[in-house]
């Protein structure tokens, strides 16, 4: 009888350019949640119907809040710091930490107020209502831009 080991808890990406970035750590990021059972199973009946006609419960909605919020944070990267150099995810026993690094030391902030009618400049401020806690630290002449959201009841070790 084989045993089964449990999932990795901590996944990184190195980063060694920017084509398709966010892309890739987007199709990273959801690799790593559907494995750690952040993703609803097909059929599960963990969820409720959205206007669209998929199933949607608050496991589907804390990943696709990783997910966006993935997406934010690497964009920042690639349009203010030349692209991001790693991207690490790590299950804890509460949630999800999600690190961005890059090679600017600059330390973002959140734009206020943010103006509706110009696009981009969203980014830090969805993160901010999103995640549980985030923020930057410096890294080898770079920066890390860090967030940790809490994992759906469902969902949390234990």
């Amino acid at each position: 009888m084989t045993e089964r080991r449990p999932p990795e808890r901590t996944r990184r990406l190195v980063l060694h350019d920017t084509a398709d970035v966010v892309t890739r750590c987007r199709d990273f990021t959801r690799r790593a949640l559907a494995e750690w059972q952040w993703l609803p199973e097909a059929g599960s009946g963990n969820g409720r119907v959205a206007g669209n006609g998929t199933v949607r419960g608050r496991a589907d909605e804390a990943a696709e809040d990783a997910l966006l919020m993935v997406s934010e944070v690497v964009a920042n990267a690639r349009m203010h710091a030349g692209g991001p150099t790693s991207l690490l995810l790590r299950r804890t026993d509460r949630g999800l930490r999600i690190e961005v690094t890059d090679g600017s030391p600059v330390t973002p902030a959140v734009r206020l107020p943010p103006d509706p009618t110009r696009p981009g400049g969203h980014g830090l401020l969805i993160v901010e209502r999103l995640a549980r806690a985030w923020g930057s630290e410096p890294v080898d002449g770079g920066k890390c831009v860090w967030l940790e959201l809490d994992a759906p009841p469902a969902r949390r070790p234990g």
